[in-house]
């Protein structure tokens, strides 16, 4: 069996949407960090995004587990035209497509960006070559919002709409089976 525990990186205090854009996570709550690490399996392999965001938690989190190689698949979604705009602005410049990013997610994308189903595609087939080259592993992986909901939503079988209505915190695991069969053990827990 594989699972792995997705942890959304450290907090980045934007307030504008954040896709590929390389922003810096705030690392400061050693405390919240140590918890974290406490809850996570001391023998884990520990990937990561290739984003500085989740590069960083993750060197936080890794301690004695093996670090593996960031990986450009596990990033969150792009957010093309849209990113580091606020959401307000978003909606005033493009109200019915942003409506329609959020309320039918799926193929509507955002000004060259990515769909859910690409972004979907796209992290499935990375985590499906994570499996691959480390079979019966247990997983740490640092990632984003988005590639953590698009993973609900592949184990529980539910949809892209019914994903986005589950929170995923900065520092919460996500922990999914993917490994013999998908399924989802807990979303959003704060150690």
């Amino acid at each position: 069996m594989t699972v792995i525990y997705w942890v959304r990186h450290g907090p980045t205090h934007e307030k504008t949407f954040v896709g590929h854009r390389d922003v810096l996570a705030d690392l400061s709550d050693t405390a919240q960090i140590a918890r974290l690490d406490a809850a996570l399996p001391p023998d884990a392999l520990v990937v990561s995004s290739d984003l500085a965001r989740s590069v960083d938690t993750a060197t936080a989190l890794q301690g004695n587990r093996l670090r593996l190689p960031h990986r450009k698949g596990l990033r969150e979604f792009d957010f093309g035209d849209w990113d580091g705009m606020h959401f307000k602005d978003v909606a005033d410049g493009w109200p019915e497509l942003s409506r329609a990013y959020w309320e039918t997610p799926g193929d509507v994308a955002p000004p060259n960006g990515e769909s859910w189903n690409a972004a979907t595609a796209r992290v499935t087939a990375d985590v499906q070559a994570l499996i691959a080259e480390h079979p019966k592993m247990p997983i740490i992986a640092v990632a984003h919002f988005g590639a953590i909901l698009c993973q609900v939503q592949q184990a529980a079988g539910i949809t892209p709409y019914q994903a986005l209505s589950h929170r995923i915190d900065n520092y919460s695991v996500t922990e999914i089976q993917v490994a013999p069969a998908w399924g989802v053990a807990r979303i959003n827990h704060l150690p």
